[in-house]
């Protein structure tokens, strides 16, 4: 009897549990036996694993053959475990030395000539693959994403035949050189475009300053979408684990191969969404929309027009910065520290106060069209703003107020005073940290907690007004936090959606 054992990676959400291909070969009538709690996708390798094998002039064992991918209570999916259980029948087999596999972790789909094909998730395996210690062998077409993993040695091939004779020792593979995934960044769109709305530029620094959520409240055409599509070019540029982040989560849900190195995200999804499309779900469950904007922004346009029960679903992700989702079997957590902005009418005409008194809408269509928010979604929203409609200029002045260069370096400023005081950007303080970082004056406290009763705010309304005070002092480079930044921020609160 002979047995291999070859090192392979699932996947589970944004993660890559490790997988152990075991097999085994036993006298007696051939056939070819696969357990581990195998999907359909992972049943049928066996009949690509015998084409691919004999098309590349081996011997396909006549004998009894079991391959176990442990652990057995994993569910495993995909065709990333085909070439595993090739090296592994051809190991076990005596055609390869199985001691040549003890070191390495496989990963890709193998077609019937034996060719190798890309696999998804091939960073977030690469990542584990390093912590392991241990060398990725790939298809081609995935090196470069599995070089995102600075340190791990890959080996990248486009056929079972070149690996074989790699591991035989005939024609060895040299490591991978990454090229470096394409770092030409197309430009963010600048904020000089927007013509006028210097209050709601100002929210919008803000907002990039400390990582708060915004809305924007205001009649069709005044630039709420336009305003939202200039908050990504304000925000600081990735670090290199944010950036592995976000590679890892496009890794898990794009069917491609990672093109360019990741950008903070904009998602923009239509107000038909459902829950599902919106935090993630399936019995296979992917990433939703939250997930995708994590480390960026995720604009909700027309927001009432949402179906109310697939916005309450933020709630929860907008605080834990992560969404978990559970099946029967087990639970799948993904991230979902993203930035929201969200743009909504005043009625549903949209002409609420509109000068020229176009606004037909009765007060019971108002109050039904703003109850599909619900004052706890409102309430974690630090920012709410008004945008007024601007005068009409086909050919403005010159825009008033920075562009995204200068309103960038504000905030990066901002940012790196916030991180080196608490670690982390001011929306994210938790209780301890607020009231750590966020001290008043006894007649400054007293103010803030007499407006906060006259305005019949919550408690943690009030608490996301401090946050908004020290973005405010952040942005000056000032240490204390002062009356006129606590007034100020008592503007944003959502006065106009009462």
């Amino acid at each position: 009897m002979s047995l291999a054992i070859v090192h392979s990676r699932a996947q589970v959400g944004v993660e890559a549990p490790a997988v152990t291909v075991e097999a085994h070969l036993a006298n007696g009538l051939p056939s070819l036996a696969l357990v581990g709690l195998p999907e359909t996708a992972v049943k049928e390798s066996k009949d690509r694993v015998r084409s691919a094998i004999l098309n590349s002039g081996f011997d396909f064992p006549p004998r009894r053959i079991t391959l176990n991918l442990a652990p057995a209570d994993l569910p495993k999916d995909g065709g990333r475990f085909d070439l595993a259980i090739a090296l592994g029948v051809l190991a076990a087999s005596g055609q390869l030395p199985a001691n040549a596999l003890e070191e390495v972790e496989c990963l890709g789909e193998l077609a019937l000539s034996g060719t190798l094909r890309p696999v998804q998730g091939v960073l977030p395996a690469a990542l584990a693959a390093r912590a392991a210690g241990r060398t990725l062998v790939v298809p081609r077409e995935n090196a470069e994403e599995a070089s995102l993993a600075s340190g791990l040695k890959v080996l990248a091939a486009g056929h079972l035949l070149e690996l074989t004779a790699h591991f035989a020792g005939h024609t060895p593979l040299a490591p991978y050189e990454a090229r470096g995934l394409l770092e030409d960044r197309p430009p963010y769109p600048d904020l000089a475009d927007v013509q006028g709305q210097v209050a709601a530029k100002r929210a919008l620094l803000v907002a990039a300053a400390g990582s708060h959520n915004l809305l924007f409240c205001g009649p069709p055409g005044t630039g709420k979408t336009l305003l939202a599509s200039r908050l990504p070019g304000l925000l600081p540029p990735l670090e290199e684990q944010e950036a592995l982040e976000v590679a890892a989560i496009h890794s898990v849900a794009s069917h491609a191969p990672l093109q360019a190195w990741p950008q903070r995200p904009f998602r923009q999804p239509h107000h038909s969404a459902s829950g599902a499309a919106l935090v993630g779900g399936g019995s296979r469950p992917k990433p939703g929309e939250i997930t995708l904007a994590h480390q960026g922004v995720l604009f909700l346009d027309e927001l009432p027009e949402f179906d109310r029960k697939v916005l309450e679903v933020l709630r929860e992700p907008l605080e834990s910065g992560e969404i978990v989702i559970a099946r029967a079997h087990d639970k799948v957590r993904f991230p979902a520290r993203f930035q929201l902005v969200a743009a909504m009418n005043p009625c549903p005409c949209g002409y609420l106060g509109d000068p020229g008194g176009r606004c037909r809408c009765t007060p019971e269509q108002i109050q039904r069209y703003r109850s599909k928010l619900s004052g706890p979604l409102l309430d974690r929203i630090d920012l709410h703003l008004t945008v007024a409609r601007e005068a009409t200029a086909l050919q403005p002045p010159t825009s008033v107020g920075p562009g995204s260069t200068e309103a960038a370096a504000d905030v990066s400023r901002a940012r790196r005073l916030q991180l080196r005081r608490q670690g982390c950007a001011n929306a994210f303080l938790d209780l301890k940290g607020l009231r750590q970082h966020c001290l008043l004056t006894d007649d400054d406290r007293a103010w803030l907690e007499d407006a906060c009763e006259r305005l019949n705010l919550s408690l943690r309304a009030a608490h996301r007004i401090l946050k908004v005070a020290r973005t405010l002092a952040d942005l000056e480079q000032v240490e204390s936090i002062a009356r006129h930044h606590l007034g100020e921020a008592l503007q944003y609160r959502p006065e106009p959606l009462s």
